[in-house]
């Protein structure tokens, strides 16, 4: 790509080699609208850069110009809720050992980001104890090598469960199930007192908060800087209340798993009708595959409360595999048709297999947002969660590049539309291209 400093050296401009990329002919999502402006990103430190100043106060040119033909340019996408992909399961440690399990999670990293996911919580399901302490050593923050090669980061695991309630246990194996009824006692023994704490793995985990103890952990999970979601939960409007009051700040999959809107008790969705002078409204999860919710149930809740609606997959190991029968973690097994991904022996829905890229399709469709409040829901909102959103899913100065390219797709018939992931940038380095497969 062309330098802005001519053969001779004599534009004036600096020439030296920091990896800068310059994206041009581009639409950037900022806020709710998306601006024609370029971006300038460094390779070497894998950060956004402030172009004029480099331009004009460093007089340092770009060493190559991306020209994007007007296409968006977006933060990449965050999945806070993965729990497996292209065969391999987060929750099962493989025959092998602990270095096999090690080498399949940098697997489905290189896999994952071709799909716009440049960072994302591993998510755990239910599980023993011994599972957790072999498999979260694995699944913590993966990004301080700065390495885009590795593929998609961890932002640290999420451990859903297997403090549930077994009412609401879903796929979750109900023989595995507990009650944090010691407090913290119980989150050491289960997760692994190595596990628990300011250096923890662990980034975010779900519990049901009407189980005994549940509260108090709550608060030591927050104090000790680990995000707390409730979810699988019999939670009464109260007590959903009173868990966002100790320092929940998330609901696991709105609507799935838990006690169901009622007129004389609106359980945990009424939090998000809660105004917010009495509590913060927690974000929320939505899994808009067309089979978890109905459109217009998600259109609700975005209504509800747009700033806190974050767009997962809960996809399982299944997602990119083959239509079949497959075997499950608990002995059970699961049928996979499609995305629709249900248990062989009651029917219930077992997670997803749904891309994160089409979740945001999606809800373009079915809700009547425009493009960036979509994307929104993968990007800065998620980030604002884990509380990285001077770091992740935003195009500011300083924040990590971590970048795709999308084309807005319409349909032939109607006006359907669809997002569409034609490169992805790491760390200000691209690792894939539809165009060429890089």
């Amino acid at each position: 790509m062309p330098s802005l400093v001519t053969a001779n050296g004599n534009s004036g401009f600096a020439q030296r080699d920091l990896g800068v990329t310059k994206f041009t002919n581009c639409l950037l999502v900022k806020g709710d609208d998306l601006v024609n402006e370029d971006l300038w990103v460094s390779s070497t430190s894998g950060k956004i850069l402030n172009g004029q100043k480099l331009l004009f106060e460093h007089r340092t040119a770009p060493d190559q110009i991306v020209d994007l033909g007007g296409r968006i340019l977006s933060p990449g996408f965050i999945d806070t809720q993965l729990n497996g992909a292209y065969g391999f399961d987060f929750s099962v440690i493989p025959d092998e050992g602990a270095a096999a399990y090690g080498k399949g999670v940098l697997s489905v990293n290189r896999s994952l980001i071709t799909t716009g996911v440049t960072s994302y919580l591993p998510t755990m399901t239910s599980q023993r104890p011994q599972v957790y302490h072999k498999a979260l050593p694995y699944l913590g923050p993966s990004g301080s090598a700065r390495d885009p090669s590795h593929g998609s980061e961890s932002l640290g695991a999420h451990c859903e469960g297997p403090f549930l309630n077994p009412t609401k246990n879903g796929i979750h194996n109900a023989a595995v199930l507990r009650e944090p009824a010691r407090g913290t006692s119980d989150l050491a023994d289960c997760y692994g007192s190595a596990h628990i704490g300011h250096s923890s793995p662990i980034k975010l985990v779900t519990l049901a908060p009407e189980l005994p103890g549940a509260i108090s952990c709550i608060h030591a999970l927050v104090e000790s800087g680990i995000r707390v979601s409730i979810g699988h939960s019999e939670a009464t409007y109260e007590e959903a209340k009173s868990s966002v009051k100790a320092g929940a700040s998330m609901i696991t999959h709105l609507f799935n798993a838990m006690r169901p809107l009622h007129h004389r008790n609106p359980g945990i969705f009424g939090l998000l009708g809660t105004p917010s002078s009495s509590i913060h409204k927690p974000y929320f999860g939505i899994i808009a595959d067309g089979i978890h919710l109905h459109p217009t149930s998600i259109k609700i809740a975005w209504n509800a409360h747009p700033e806190g609606l974050i767009l997962v997959t809960d996809a399982m190991r299944l997602a990119g595999m083959p239509d079949g029968t497959y075997d499950w973690t608990n002995g059970s097994r699961i049928i996979k048709q499609g995305p629709l991904l249900t248990l062989e022996e009651n029917g219930k829905i077992a997670g997803s297999s749904i891309q994160l890229v089409d979740c945001v399709s999606n809800f373009l469709n079915w809700t009547g947002a425009n493009v960036p409040e979509a994307l929104k829901a993968v990007t800065e909102t998620p980030a604002r969660m884990l509380g990285m959103e001077d770091v992740k899913g935003t195009l500011k100065e300083g924040a990590d590049a971590d970048l795709v390219v999308l084309s807005l797709e319409t349909g032939t018939v109607g006006s359907e539309k669809k997002i569409v992931v034609d490169q992805v940038w790491k760390f200000g380095t691209k690792v894939f291209d539809v165009a060429s497969k890089v």
